[in-house]
This record gives structure tokens, sequence and C-alpha cells, in this order.
């Protein structure tokens, strides 16, 4: 049966259907390859994704990656000042979290106040008489991130001894 449709959809399209599909953003066939979605994915989110998302997610690759070259060294050369270690990679692992957490803030892709699930606890009377926020600035995210990192790194000094 699949052969079949396979068939059907294989036909001539009109040429103005033709024209505007090509010049249209690509779509991928059901029996793509791994390269071809790969590809696709990479060139959706590089032409949607705002400047402010690349760069986050591009510090984040790097803290990514300096964390695996520390635990890479760690298991080569060996763990002689552990407490050094430790530090840096907590540092590398704890300021990939609150830069996620700085991504999931000032992301534009957020949720509407109407998707917000209904409370069903004690206070479920109360939750009508409450304003709903329309969730925090994108300076006191930013604040908060600045904040979390002076404390992160504050620790991990603090932790070499």
């Amino acid at each position: 049966m699949p052969a079949k449709r396979h068939a059907a959809s294989s036909t001539a399209a009109p040429a103005s259907t033709t024209a505007s599909l090509s010049s249209g953003p690509a779509t991928l066939k059901s029996n793509s390859s791994v390269f071809d979605i790969a590809g696709h994915v990479w060139q959706q989110y590089t032409a949607n994704t705002p400047q402010r998302t690349l760069l986050l997610d591009a510090f984040m690759a790097f803290l990514v990656l300096v964390g695996g070259i520390q635990f890479v060294y760690c298991v080569l050369a060996g763990n002689y000042p552990f407490n050094a270690f430790l530090s840096g990679f907590s540092a590398a692992v704890g300021q990939f979290v609150l830069t996620a957490s700085l991504r999931m803030q000032i992301s534009d892709s957020g949720a509407t106040s109407s998707s917000k699930p209904s409370s069903k606890g004690k206070n479920a009377r109360f939750a009508d008489d409450e304003e709903v926020e329309e969730g925090i600035s994108h300076e006191r995210a930013f604040a908060d991130y600045i904040f979390g990192s002076l404390i992160l790194h504050f620790f991990c000094i603090n932790f070499i001894n």
C-alpha cells in the first residue's frame, strides 16, 4: 500500500505549484537521511533563533567543552589536587546551569499567562484573586544571573583552599 501512495504523490504538479514550493523553505521528505535532517534542523535553528540566544548557546557549548576537557584531564593525568578539579568542574557545571536558566528566562518563546497550570491545593480558591505576572524583565534576569555567578565563583575560589 505505501508504494501506491508514494507513486501517486510523485505525479507531476502544475508549474506554478512547483515554483512556489521551490522558492519557500525546504521541507524534508519521509525518507531523508540523518545528514539532511541535521542540516535542516541547523538551518531552522540559525534562521529562527535570536542573536542573544545564539550567543548564550555558544557559551553553553564552550562550558560543556571546558568541563569535558577537565574531566578527561582528570582521568588521564590524575586528580592530585582534587579540590582544584572539583572546584573547576563545579564552576563549569554551575555556570552552565545558570546560563541555561538565563536562556529560559529571556527566551521569547516562553509560556503565556493563559498556559499556566491551575493550582489544585488548599489555596485553589485564592487562585483567581492573584494578579498574573507577565514575567521578569531581561534586566532583572541578567542581574540574577550575575549575582548567582558571583556566588558560584566565590564558592569555587574558597573551595580550592
